[in-house]
C-alpha cells in the first residue's frame, strides 16, 4: 500500500482541472483551485481547445468574436488568450497545461467546412465524433492514478463542454464535475438535471479565495465583456455564487465496481 505521507507520492496526487477553454476551470472554481494551492495541493489546469487555429476564412460569427475580444489574427487570438490563461492561473497558483484542439470556432473538415459557423451551443457535429475519442487519448496519456479529475457539466450546452466532459467519462475513472461559471449563473434550472445521479460536495472558499478568484478572473480581459456587463457585475455575482453554496460546489461520481 503506498504512504500518503511519502513527498514523492503526495507530490503526484494532483488536482486536474479540465478547462474547455482557456477560462472555464478559473471562472467556475477559481476561489476553491486558491484554497488548495495554499494548503499544499498541486493543481493543474488543462485546457481542451488550446491549439492553434487552422488556416482558413473566418465564419462572421468568429469575426464578430475576434470583434469583441479587440484581437488580431486567429493565431494572435489564441496566443492572446493563451497569456492571458497563464496569468489567471498564477494568480489563483495552478500549472497550465494546453492541449492541442482547436476551439469550435475555427474546426474545419479537411476540404475546409466549417463545423460550427453560426452556432457553437449544440451538439457536436456528426463528422467530428472522433474526436472525443482523441480528447481522451490526449488526457489518458498524461493521467496518473494518483490524479482527482474534474471536469465541467456542460451548463449551457457548448459543444466543447459536451465533448470535453464525454471525453473525460470516457476515461472510466472516478471524476468530479464543476458546474460552468457563468452560464449556472444565467441558466441555474439546467443544474438539477445536469447533476442528476451525482453526490454534491461544498467546499470551503474563504474571502481572500474569492478575492483571489475574482482578480484571477479580471485577467481574461478580452473576454470579460463577454461574459459580464462589468467588472462590478462580475465581483457581486461571484460573491454571490459564494454566498448560496457557502463555499464551492462540486459534484462526485464513480465508476461502477
Amino acid at each position: 500500500m503506498l504512504s500518503t505521507q511519502n513527498p514523492a507520492i503526495l507530490r503526484s496526487m494532483r488536482w486536474i482541472y479540465l478547462s474547455p477553454h482557456f477560462d472555464d476551470a478559473v471562472l467556475s472554481c477559481g476561489g476553491l483551485i486558491w484554497e488548495q494551492t495554499h494548503t499544499g495541493i498541486p493543481v493543474e489546469i488543462w485546457t481542451i481547445c488550446a491549439g492553434d487555429p487552422p488556416p482558413g476564412a473566418l465564419s462572421a460569427q468568429a469575426t464578430d468574436l475576434h470583434a469583441k475580444w479587440n484581437s488580431g489574427s486567429p493565431l494572435e487570438t489564441v496566443r492572446l488568450r493563451r497569456s492571458e490563461d497563464q496569468n489567471a492561473a498564477r494568480r489563483v497558483g495552478a500549472a497550465t497545461l494546453h492541449l492541442p484542439v482547436p476551439d469550435c470556432i475555427y474546426r474545419r473538415s479537411q476540404t475546409g467546412t466549417l463545423y460550427y459557423p453560426e452556432k457553437v451551443f449544440l451538439e457536436q457535429h456528426p463528422r467530428e465524433q472522433a474526436l472525443t475519442e482523441q480528447v481522451t487519448a490526449l488526457l489518458a496519456e498524461r493521467l496518473t492514478r494518483h490524479d482527482t479529475v474534474v471536469c465541467p457539466l456542460t451548463i449551457g450546452g457548448h459543444v466543447d463542454h459536451r465533448i470535453v466532459r464525454a471525453a473525460a467519462e470516457k476515461l472510466e475513472r472516478p471524476l468530479w464535475y464543476y458546474a460552468d461559471v457563468p452560464y449556472v449563473l444565467n441558466h441555474p434550472e439546467e443544474l438539477p438535471n445536469a447533476t442528476k445521479g451525482l453526490a454534491p460536495k461544498i467546499f470551503f472558499s474563504s474571502r481572500q479565495g474569492t478575492n483571489a478568484w475574482q482578480e484571477s478572473i479580471l485577467t481574461y480581459a478580452s473576454q470579460l465583456s463577454g461574459l459580464f456587463a462589468d467588472e462590478s457585475e462580475m465581483r457581486q455575482k461571484i460573491q454571490e455564487y459564494r454566498q448560496t453554496n457557502d463555499g464551492i460546489l462540486l459534484w462526485e461520481a464513480e465508476i461502477n465496481s
